[in-house]
C-alpha cells in the first residue's frame, strides 16, 4: 500500500489547460499542496519555462526558482512546483515585470501583463460580509 500522497503525475494526466505537448517526455511536474487545487493551479516551472519562456530546460527554471527572482502574491517562493492559480500576482523581480494568472475564452490559462501600481491590488479578496436588511 502506498504511504503519503502522491508525488508523480503522468504528461496525459495532466490538466488540459496546462497545454503540455504530448511527446515531451513521460512525466510533467506535479503542483505541490497549497493554496490552489492541482486541477486549478499551474506550477511555476510551467509558467517561465512554458508560457514566458525564460527558460529552455527544467534545470534552468529551478535556479531561477533558487535564486529568489520569483515573487507569487508579494512572497518570495522559491519552490519550482508551487501551485500559482487564478488571479495570483507573479512578480520577477529582475526584469521588474508583473503578470497576473487569468482564464482565456477556452479556459486556457493566460498570462497577462500588468502595471506594478495593479499588481498590489489583489482581485476577488473578501473584504466585509454582512447581512442585508431583510435577511
Amino acid at each position: 500500500m502506498a504511504r503519503g500522497p502522491k508525488r508523480h503525475l503522468k504528461r496525459l494526466a495532466a490538466p488540459k489547460h496546462w497545454m503540455l505537448d504530448k511527446l515531451g517526455g513521460v512525466f510533467a511536474p506535479r503542483p505541490r499542496c497549497g493554496p490552489h487545487k492541482l486541477r486549478e493551479s499551474l506550477p511555476l516551472i510551467l509558467f517561465l519555462r512554458n508560457r514566458l519562456k525564460y527558460a529552455l530546460t527544467y534545470n534552468e527554471a529551478r535556479m531561477i526558482c533558487k535564486q529568489r527572482l520569483i515573487k507569487v502574491d508579494g512572497k518570495v517562493r522559491t519552490d519550482m512546483r508551487f501551485p500559482a492559480g487564478f488571479m495570483d500576482v507573479i512578480r520577477i523581480e529582475k526584469t521588474n515585470e508583473t503578470f497576473r494568472l487569468l482564464y482565456d475564452a477556452k479556459g486556457r490559462y493566460a498570462t497577462h501583463r500588468i502595471t506594478e501600481q495593479e499588481g498590489n491590488i489583489k482581485l476577488c479578496k473578501i473584504v466585509r460580509k454582512c447581512v442585508g436588511p431583510k435577511g
